[in-house]
């Protein structure tokens, strides 16, 4: 591996790093260091065959290596390959069971599905993200982990404002940045950077922060981090973060070792800029990462007001709706004969596009916001029946279900390409839906039909498993 640094980058970091610069260089030309996590959300998530002697201390789910994408621990959300910089980012925000927490630019979903994985299925996680096709990516990794408590959003940090003025406890902003930590993962990054790059990044990002500081409750956290190493975007934004009114102070970040404080010499000199972390490569096994923590005033700050862009609803929740009385039929009958209990209550049940949700009536109303997922997704109501979602298998453990078929992993195989199954013991069953697993991982719904099992496992997901 060999990068091409733009002469200007060298120049700076020469400057700012001084006698550390020549190993700091070096670094960036290294391989990088991969690293996975497993989903506490699975009762049984130890029970992974990847190799597990390497753990990462600071992170107690996570582990040095790497991780097959194309196999069943990853498809069915047990394991999730993550930088192990990335990793340390959730672990920062020391997120508790029962919080309210915002992901604000939550895409590709590293840092979401550890959250969702520290709020153990309790509270609310919502997780934004601006663009629409990045906001595909996250909707499929969150799908994966089967975490219950995600309304999965695809709005302008500015127009979240008023749906969710002074309601979270946390919120992290990894914020869009010139992004100098990926340089030796992703190469393409350097023809990105420009030397005004970072002071663009850093204008767009306290736009970002100033609406986040508006959705937190008196008294919450706000953790902002990026992947450069830019003093613009990091100490200086930290510093710019203290001088703002809903802002009470930083917060001191543990450091494992390799870990750096950060420099408040690249920035206002604010002693407290020393709370902040960096991780260089030079010193730390991942790539370049910022994070820094701040406790909101108990003073509640009035936020200003944004313009809707979407039509005004006269009632509440008014895109979404109640079930129908042969909907309330189809589902009932399908849960009470494929479920062993119905966990989800009568009044968390919505209908939007003819799809089955679960949404709480104690969460917010996000009918007036542009939605990828607005909680999870039960199933559809078809005519004449309800087709339970791949979403809802991954979200079961297969004690979850009366009705449980257990593939081999070559049936499992097949299955995700797409092919319906055959065998002598299938006869022997009911026609109905069955939650299939293998390895005692449930992976996909099937139905059942005269002996043959039909395939039900996502079109579009269908090339990227099995082998």
């Amino acid at each position: 591996m060999s990068l091409n640094l733009p002469t200007a980058f060298i120049t700076k970091y020469q400057a700012l790093l001084q006698t550390e610069a020549p190993a700091f260089f070096d670094s960036l030309q290294q391989s990088i260091v991969k690293g996975f996590r497993l989903n506490p959300l699975r009762a049984n998530w130890r029970t992974v065959q990847a190799d597990l002697s390497k753990p990462i201390a600071y992170v107690p789910t996570g582990f040095y290596g790497e991780v097959a994408g194309r196999s069943l621990e990853h498809q069915t959300g047990y394991i999730y390959s993550q930088d192990p910089s990335a990793m340390y980012v959730a672990e920062a925000a020391a997120v508790q069971p029962g919080d309210k927490v915002l992901d604000l630019c939550a895409a590709p979903g590293g840092k979401s599905t550890q959250l969702a994985g520290k709020l153990a299925g309790q509270g609310l996680l919502v997780a934004n993200e601006i663009n629409r096709q990045r906001g595909k990516v996250l909707a499929e990794n969150l799908e994966r982990i089967g975490a219950k408590n995600v309304l999965l959003l695809n709005e302008r940090p500015d127009r979240l404002v008023n749906t969710f003025k002074g309601f979270f406890d946390k919120i992290l902003v990894d914020a869009p940045c010139s992004g100098e930590g990926m340089f030796r993962k992703d190469p393409a990054a350097v023809e990105y950077w420009s030397p005004d790059y970072s002071a663009e990044c850093a204008t767009r990002q306290r736009k970002i922060l100033a609406s986040a500081l508006q959705m937190l409750k008196p008294g919450g956290e706000l953790i902002y981090s990026t992947c450069t190493f830019a003093p613009e975007e990091d100490e200086q934004i930290a510093a710019w973060l203290l001088e703002q009114p809903q802002v009470a102070e930083i917060l001191p970040i543990k450091k494992w070792p390799g870990m750096e404080s950060g420099r408040p010499e690249w920035a206002a000199g604010q002693a407290e800029l020393q709370h902040c972390v960096r991780l260089f490569p030079h010193h730390f096994q991942g790539e370049g990462h910022f994070i820094a923590k701040f406790k909101i005033t108990a003073t509640p700050i009035e936020p200003t007001t944004t313009t809707s862009r979407t039509k005004k609803n006269k009632n509440n929740r008014s895109i979404f709706r109640g079930l129908t009385a042969t909907e309330k039929k189809y589902w009932q009958t399908f849960a009470q004969t494929v479920l062993t209990a119905n966990w989800v209550a009568q009044a968390d049940l919505r209908v939007f596009n003819d799809r089955l949700y679960y949404y709480p009536i104690t969460w917010p109303d996000i009918s007036k916001l542009h939605f990828l997922r607005p909680g999870l997704e039960l199933g559809t109501f078809k005519k004449g029946r309800f087709e339970p979602a791949y979403s809802l298998a991954l979200a079961l453990a297969p004690a979850s279900s009366k009705r449980v078929i257990e593939l081999t992993p070559e049936q499992w195989n097949q299955y995700v390409k797409g092919l319906p199954l055959q065998a002598t013991e299938f006869n022997q069953l009911s026609n109905d839906w069955y939650l299939l697993t293998c390895q005692q991982k449930a992976f996909c719904f099937g139905k059942l039909t005269q002996g043959t099992l039909k395939n039900a496992f996502p079109k579009g997901l269908r090339l990227r498993y099995g082998n």
